[in-house]
Formats: C-alpha cells, structure tokens, sequence
C-alpha cells in the first residue's frame, strides 16, 4: 500500500468517526433533553399542568391516533404547506425570469420587493381574514406570503450572477435572450434554485400555522392554538413537537432530492 493510498484511508475513517461523534452527541442531547424534562416533571420541578410532559404528549398522542382525530390535522396542515410551498417555487421562478428579461421592470419594483420582504408576515394575516375570510384558501396565501418575497429577490439576484462569458458564447453562436435563459440562466442557477427551496419549506411551515393561528377549524396550528385557549397544554406541545417533526422530515426530503441532483451532474 503506497503513502496516497494509506492516508487517503486515514482520511476517510477520520471522517467517519466526525460523523458517527456529531451523530451520537446529537442523540444523547435529545435523550438528555427529554429524560430531564419527564424527570423534572415527576419531581414537581416544573409544573405538568403548564409545561406538560414526554409521558403525557405520547398518551394525548396515542389517544387521538386511536380516534383519528390526529390524522386529520396533520393532514390538513402537510395539505396547507405543500401547496403553498408548491405556489412559492413556481410563481418566484416565473416573477424572477421576468425581472431578468426586462431590466427595466426590475430596477422600478426593486425596492417594493424589499419593502414587501421586510415586512412583518403576521400582520398581514388579519388583513387576508378580511379580504378572503377565515377559510382554507387565507392560509395558503399566508404560507405563500412569507416565502414568495424572498425567493424572488434571491432568484433575481442569483440569474444576474451567472458568468457573462456563457451568455456571450450563446449570443456569439447567434442564439437570443430566450436560448440564453434556457440554456444558461435556469441550469446554472438549479443550486440556488434547490438551496432557497430548503429555507421555502421551513417559511411556507410557518406561514400556514400563521393562518391556522386565525382562520382555521382543522390544523396543527388550529390545535395549538385552541389548546391554549383551554388550557390543554399536552395537545400545545404535541403539536409543536409533530410540526419539528415534519419540518425536519420535508427538510430531509428536500436535502435529497439535491443530493440526487448533485450525483445526475
């Protein structure tokens, strides 16, 4: 075995280790957290009633799993946040392509894009209840509300990025704008595409609890928020702990499809 061959090896078990290390801190973090938690309830540290407990979520959990009733405000709020999450990729690529073509049309609604970005997404939610009433179509604009802003302005500024040299080959070739923006703009710009998706997913999450918060009678968002109300902290907690869940999982699910991409180029 020849030095390359030996360190290179040496290299890869060296990260191996990293990842197994980050792996199981990782767990006994989570495992420590919780442990902790149902401890300290036990003991009567900490209040049950308000703060609720490990044992008493996974007994809300299994009740409601036994009725169904579960099922349905998972689905309703994975419903809510695809679509929305859906709506945000395909209107931001579109928005974003269009501010390329006509330069002009960027550099007028720049600062309205920045404006809209920076504004606080949950005041608008009483707004939309007025203007589209508290049903399920409020909460989709309220996911795609606190996504769409920023997509397009990351997208804009991602496609005006690419190197110009390509762009000069296509037009030297005697292509036009549309050959360049097909053949060099979106395929150069896919990671970026793929990376803003990422943070979409989490933001489109978040504006459907939004809109569950006001305008809902199905939801994650709809359970934490009557559970609140009445004081039914286990259904509070549940639902927190379901939406780190799926937030996690469509996270993952998106942090595949890049890797899946990344191995086709």
């Amino acid at each position: 075995m020849d030095d390359t061959s030996f360190t290179q090896q040496r290299y890869l078990k060296k990260r191996r280790r990293h990842k197994q290390t980050v792996s199981i801190s990782r767990g006994l973090i989570l495992i420590g957290f919780i442990a902790l938690w149902e401890i300290t309830t036990r003991l009567g540290i900490l209040n049950s009633f308000i703060f609720s407990s490990p044992g008493r979520i996974i007994k809300t959990f299994i009740s409601m799993v036994k009725d169904k009733s579960i099922f349905l405000h998972i689905g309703v709020t994975l419903y809510e946040t695809l679509l929305s999450f859906a709506l945000v990729v395909v209107i931001g690529v579109l928005a974003a392509v269009l501010l390329w073509l006509s330069k002009k049309l960027s550099e007028i609604l720049e600062p309205y894009w920045v404006v809209l970005n920076s504004l606080p997404k949950s005041a608008l939610a009483p707004v939309l209840i007025v203007w589209l009433g508290a049903t399920t179509k409020t909460i989709i604009v309220a996911g795609i509300s606190v996504a769409i802003f920023g997509t397009i302005i990351s997208l804009h500024t991602s496609f005006q990025e690419v190197e110009p040299d390509k762009m000069k080959l296509i037009y030297t070739l005697g292509g036009n704008k549309m050959d360049v923006l097909l053949k060099v703009i979106l395929p150069g710009t896919v990671p970026t595409i793929i990376s803003t998706m990422k943070v979409n997913i989490g933001l489109c999450l978040v504006g459907v609890i939004i809109g569950e918060f006001l305008a809902a009678r199905n939801g994650l968002g709809y359970l934490i928020i009557y559970g609140s109300q009445v004081f039914k902290m286990d259904w509070v907690l549940m639902s927190i702990v379901i939406l780190c869940v799926i937030a996690m999982g469509l996270y993952k699910l998106i942090n595949l499809l890049e890797k899946l991409y990344l191995k086709r180029i």
